[in-house]
């Protein structure tokens, strides 16, 4: 402040200022613009090409237990290879809710995108996957 205070000239004063930002030009700002409607653009496009995942409903009848795999014994069979025989289950809840479980699959259960380390409560509007296949957790009758 003193040095500025101090200038005998514009030259002087310049020199004090010289290592702070430039201001945007009107073109900067514009490229800018221009530059942040691009990014928003690629994403929207990016997230309308994801494909849709076919939906799972959630059962309505008295069953607690379903269990999901490849074996021919489960009560959803997955022909993917990166399904497990037995690869995970739905249980359903006192409360009327459902919990999904793996049951040491190689690959893996999936709530949306996160890795199962142990039971976790789903509902409908949950994306949920066992090994590659993923769904769309809804209530009641699928819907075509």
């Amino acid at each position: 402040m003193d040095q500025a205070l101090r200038a005998q000239n514009r030259y002087e004063l310049d020199e004090l200022v010289a290592d702070l930002p430039r201001r945007a030009t009107l073109r900067q700002r514009l490229t800018d613009m221009v530059s942040a409607v691009s990014d928003l653009t690629t994403r929207v496009q990016t997230a309308w090409r994801r494909p849709r995942l076919p939906r799972l409903a959630l059962p309505d009848d008295e069953r607690v237990r379903y269990v999901v795999g490849r074996g021919s014994a489960c009560d959803l069979v997955l022909s993917d290879l990166t399904v497990s025989r037995i690869h995970a289950e739905l249980r359903r809840e006192d409360d009327g809710g459902w919990m999904l479980v793996d049951l040491g699959s190689l690959n893996g259960t999936r709530l949306n995108g996160w890795r199962l380390v142990g039971p976790a409560k789903v509902r409908s509007g949950d994306e949920i996957s066992f090994g590659d296949c993923g769904f769309l957790l809804t209530s009641g009758q699928p819907s075509a």
